[in-house]
């Protein structure tokens, strides 16, 4: 549940740098404060929200970071559809699972496209859930087959 609520936590941040131009560090600050949330909260071995909050900001700074490749990638998998063309919520949970899967190695993928679905369905339209599953489905096949390339 902790990394979840620091992917929600991410996806906020990331839709309020795209509205409001803040930074990353401005914009985790801003969505933990509304979030009201306490440590004790989302207490889980002793964490707190702290860790929390640095595991979300290590998230939205490396999206930010990789901005222009993640976009670029995506385009590729967006059969019929523009990344700038998306709704805000849909791209920035596209965003977020993309550098998940090529920058982090501490989640497995499969939990990372979940998670992205989970999140669609909670902050997104009825069809988002199926629109991300689709995309992420075919960006995973792809990571996996250049991982698989890689190993040879």
């Amino acid at each position: 549940m902790k990394r979840r609520l620091a992917r929600e936590i991410a996806v906020q941040s990331l839709y309020q740098m795209e509205m409001n131009e803040v930074s990353a560090e401005e914009a985790v600050a801003m969505i933990v404060e509304e979030a009201g949330q306490e440590d004790s909260e989302v207490e889980a071995g002793g964490s707190g929200l702290q860790a929390l909050s640095r595991f979300a900001y290590d998230m939205v700074a490396g999206v930010r970071d990789h901005l222009a490749e993640i976009d670029d990638m995506l385009q590729q998998y967006l059969t019929g559809w523009q990344v700038d063309r998306l709704s805000r919520v849909d791209r920035q949970i596209l965003r977020l699972a993309y550098y998940e899967l090529v920058y982090r190695e501490d989640v497995p993928p499969k939990a990372v496209v979940n998670e992205a679905i989970e999140l669609a369905k909670h902050f997104g339209t009825d069809e988002s859930g199926k629109f991300v599953n689709g995309v992420l489905g075919r960006l995973l096949k792809a990571v996996e087959e250049l991982k698989a390339k890689d190993k040879q």
